[in-house]
């Protein structure tokens, strides 16, 4: 074999790994809990809201999931749907500050939703669905603070607020933006080729940041990949010369 395929051998190899690195850290980065969709219009009204909870440990499963709902701004007609394997307990409290509303003041409303029973397996995912009457309209977004428990009574802490500006702090908490989009009760379902609507996906944001993600780092392999084989080739010339 000669020198220069030699070179160009561990330059694809070094290139390799590199993918392998990138490619991991990727995943690592996007195992956390979250909302979805990752957008309402303020004050929307009978929609759904999916919490999706991946298990990022390897020997344990998740057991039990703890979602804490704002009550300074709250979700007004919650209802949980079954998920096999699961039983979900829905908590309320009583409002410092009572909503109007068309249908009359509101009083109480969810605080919290605790799913136990079931399990979620390593390199598994689940996905929790909660339906709501209609999302407040007095703020830019809800924070879901989420207690994730394993079997091996490991307890993760989703409760860290993201900062405008700022890096993802390492255990954020989800969260919803609300826009300003008045007059739109909830997200509209895109058209399909024959003018019939799609049933909206709870995981299409989350599969187009992935990808996204994937795009770029693919593209930063490649260029160290031809980066690495040039440098080796070079080198390898010179040295022959």
């Amino acid at each position: 074999m000669s020198t220069t395929r030699a070179a160009l051998r561990r330059a694809a190899t070094v290139t390799a790994l590199t993918a392998a690195s990138v490619l991991a850290a990727a995943g690592a980065a996007s195992a956390h809990v979250t909302v979805h969709p990752e957008s309402y219009a303020k004050g929307a009204t009978d929609g759904v809201l999916t919490f999706r909870v991946p298990n990022e440990e390897d020997t344990a499963s998740t057991t039990e999931v703890q979602v804490v709902l704002p009550t300074d701004h709250p979700v007004l007609g919650v209802l949980v749907t079954p998920q096999a394997g699961w039983t979900a307990k829905v908590t309320t409290t009583k409002l410092k500050n009572p909503v109007k509303t068309d249908d009359g003041t509101i009083t109480e409303a969810a605080s919290e939703i605790t799913w136990t029973g079931g399990k979620i397996g390593p390199g598994q995912y689940q996905d929790f669905d909660v339906a709501f009457g209609q999302l407040p309209e007095d703020t830019d977004q809800l924070t879901f603070k989420t207690l994730q428990t394993y079997s091996d009574g490991k307890v993760v802490r989703w409760i860290e607020v993201p900062q405008s500006g700022d890096d993802e702090p390492e255990d954020p908490a989800p969260t919803l933006k609300l826009t300003a989009a008045a007059g739109t009760a909830a997200p509209a379902a895109p058209a399909s080729k024959n003018g019939s609507a799609k049933a909206p996906t709870a995981s299409a944001d989350a599969s187009d940041s992935t990808a996204r993600g994937l795009g770029v780092a693919g593209l930063i392999v490649g260029a160290l990949g031809l980066a690495a084989a040039a440098f080796t080739f070079v080198r390898t010339r010179g040295a022959r010369s």
